[in-house]
This record gives structure tokens, C-alpha cells and sequence, in this order.
């Protein structure tokens, strides 16, 4: 009967390892899949990025740490129809920059101004935009996408919920052969691998349009946010998610394999939500997404690219609404402190109607006044 239960666990572990390697494709897949479809990048080149960064992910933090795609500069790339070289450059010019904040000390001091409430507000405003994008997908075929939200949201209160995101991309897959629906990706015009280097106006451009617009984004919630809530998750492995440490992985992981055709990546909050959310615990996660991202990038071919355009964009907004749900919810709503609860709000709130370098500055500025104004009442009394 232990021989039973042991085998049970075991087989409930690696499933929830499994489901949590790929738990955050709708994050990744429409930003990946929509550089190599809409502006004709290599695959192999990003597939080879993804797979060798999660790699070492897996190896260094040993734990389900996310690799994503830089959202505002691959969201940029593919909205302006920019080229293959100033996605390069982006991407070395902000590991470049990610390195200099790290080893200088400035991304410690950075992290030690920011109050748990700050971080918060900003996983929350984050957390809200990753929904409202899903929601967007999922309103392609929005029956589709509202069963497979369903289905993802209550899977958590079933034992063998971690069987159920691949059952819902299985579906989804079902779904678009019988409605005979259009793929949802069209790969026939991708280039094949080749190494390329930026040219100088693509550096200059580069800087200017994809780099500090995506630089806030990068700090709070691929460097300081996710360190807080891998810190949450894994207490016990607190050193090894400093802050320091998240700039230092993508900042080389960007720097060395961009000249090689990856993207432009780093980790990210809502991602380790939603992979914690689907059962992934240990390193086996980021090694079975890397490795899985390696053979596609080795065999990439009609057959592979098949399979993922027929993954409907109504099932990845589904995930991508998830993984916002789980990032935007914290306990501290329940049993923060008003002034708390404020300043989670107002900080949210400036990075929905601004931007998320407003709203780290906003939140600073209130907890400096809380701040303050303690210090003042202990010196009256």
C-alpha cells in the first residue's frame, strides 16, 4: 500500500512539474509565435535563447523560476514591424544596462526603498493588465476562452489539477480542427538561422524606442517584484533571490545569446504565480519548458509549426487571464492595514493610468511621508 502511495505522489509531482513548465504559454506563445508569424524572425534563433536561459535558470535558482519574453519591447518589435536587428540590440543594450545596475549596487538600494505595499500595487497593476489582455483573446472565441478560464480557475480545488491545463490546450486544439477555424499563427514566411549583428542606427534606435520604455517594466516586476514573491514562495532559498541576482541572469542571458537570434528575455512575477499555481516546485519545470524549447528549435519544421498555430488564441488568453488573477491577488488585502491598503491602490492605479515608472514613484513618495509623519508623532509624544 506505501509502494501505492509513494508511486501516486510521485506521479502527482511530475505532473504538477510538467503543467507548471507550461503554465505560463499565455505569456509566451502569442509574443513569441507572433515575432517569428507577423515579422518573419528566426525560430531557431529564439527557440535556442529561450531553451539555453531556462536551462540555466533551472540549474542556478533551482527552483520553477519563469523565462519570458521582454513584453514591451517584443509587444513594440511586432507592433511596428521592427527588424530583426534592433530586437538584437534591445536586448544586449538591456542586459548591458541590467549588469551595470546589479554589480554597481544600485538595483539593492532600489529594492530596499520599495515597501512590500509598492510591490503589491505593482504586481496588482500588472496582475489587471495580464487579465485584460486575456480577456481580449479569449474574446476571439470567447465560449472557448471562457470554458478554459473556468476550467483553469477551479482546477485548484480538484486533486488532480495539474492534468487539466494540458487537457484544456488538447481541447483547444480539437476545437480548431472540427470548427475547421483559421490557424491562429501563419509561420510559412519565417527566415531560416543566421548570426546578424545590429547596425549603428538600429543601436541609436533601439535605445530610444524599445529599451527605456521597457526598463521600468523590467526593474519592478522581472527584477524586484518576482524577488519578493519567490522569497514568499521558497523562504528557505531567500539568499539566492536577491534582486542582484534576477538583473545578473537575464542580464547575461540577454547579453550573450541576443547575437545568436534570441529575443529579448527575463523572468517574470506572473509567471512564477501561475507556475507555482499549476503544482511546479523544483527545477525540473524550467528544464522540461528549456529542453522542450531546444527541440523545437532542432527540429522545427511544417510539423511543429502546425501544432502551434493551432493552439487557439482564445485558450492562451485564457492562461495569460490566469496567470494576471493570480498575480494581481494578495492576503494583504484581507489583513493589511488601511494606510497599507492605500498605498497598494494608488500605486496600481498610477501604473494603469501612467505607467509603472510613475507608480514606483508614487508609492515611494507615500511610504517616505508615512515615513515621516512616524517619526514626527514619535517625537511629539
Amino acid at each position: 500500500m506505501r509502494c501505492k502511495t509513494n508511486g501516486l505522489n510521485s506521479i502527482n509531482k511530475f505532473s504538477g512539474e510538467f503543467s507548471g513548465a507550461f503554465a505560463d504559454l499565455g505569456t509566451f506563445l502569442p509574443l513569441v509565435l507572433g515575432l517569428i508569424a507577423l515579422n518573419q524572425f528566426s525560430p531557431q534563433g529564439i527557440f535556442l535563447g529561450f531553451g539555453f536561459f531556462s536551462l540555466f535558470t533551472a540549474f542556478y535558482y533551482r527552483r520553477p523560476i519563469p523565462v519570458q519574453p521582454m513584453k514591451v519591447i517584443s509587444a513594440l518589435v511586432i507592433a511596428e514591424g521592427l527588424t530583426p536587428g534592433m530586437l538584437q540590440a534591445s536586448a544586449m543594450l538591456m542586459g548591458l544596462t541590467l549588469l551595470i545596475l546589479a554589480y554597481s549596487g544600485i538595483i539593492q538600494w532600489m529594492a530596499k526603498q520599495l515597501s512590500p505595499a509598492i510591490s503589491i500595487g505593482i504586481q496588482l497593476a500588472i496582475g489587471i493588465q495580464l487579465m485584460w489582455l486575456g480577456g481580449q483573446m479569449m474574446s476571439e472565441t470567447w465560449l472557448l476562452g471562457l470554458l478554459a478560464f473556468t476550467a483553469l480557475l477551479v482546477s485548484r480545488f480538484f486533486p488532480m489539477q495539474y492534468l487539466i491545463m494540458p487537457i484544456v490546450i488538447g481541447v483547444g486544439i480539437a476545437w480548431q480542427l472540427i470548427s475547421n477555424s483559421a490557424p491562429s499563427f501563419d509561420f510559412s514566411a519565417a527566415s531560416t538561422w543566421q548570426l546578424n549583428w545590429p547596425r549603428y542606427d538600429e543601436w541609436t534606435s533601439a535605445a530610444v524606442l524599445l529599451v527605456l520604455p521597457q526598463l521600468a517594466l523590467t526593474l519592478t516586476n522581472a527584477v524586484i517584484a518576482i524577488s519578493a514573491m519567490a522569497k514568499d514562495k521558497f523562504p528557505k532559498d531567500n539568499a539566492r533571490f536577491e534582486p542582484k541576482n534576477f538583473a545578473i541572469s537575464s542580464g547575461w542571458a540577454n547579453l550573450l545569446l541576443a547575437p545568436f537570434g534570441g529575443a529579448a528575455m527575463c523572468h517574470g512575477a506572473g509567471g512564477l504565480a501561475v507556475q507555482h499555481h499549476f503544482g511546479a516546485r523544483t527545477w525540473l519545470a524550467p528544464t522540461i519548458f528549456g529542453v522542450t524549447c531546444l527541440l523545437i528549435a532542432a527540429f522545427w519544421g511544417q510539423g511543429i509549426a502546425t501544432v502551434l498555430s493551432l493552439i487557439p488564441l482564445a485558450v492562451l488568453g485564457s492562461l495569460l487571464a490566469i496567470a494576471g488573477t493570480q498575480l494581481a491577488w494578495s492576503k494583504r488585502f484581507l489583513d493589511g492595514k488601511p494606510f497599507c491598503i492605500f498605498v497598494i491602490v494608488t500605486t496600481a492605479f498610477t501604473c494603469l493610468v501612467i505607467n509603472t515608472a510613475a507608480g514606483l514613484a508614487i508609492g515611494v513618495i507615500l511610504e517616505f511621508g508615512r515615513q515621516q509623519l512616524s517619526r514626527y508623532n514619535r517625537v511629539v509624544k
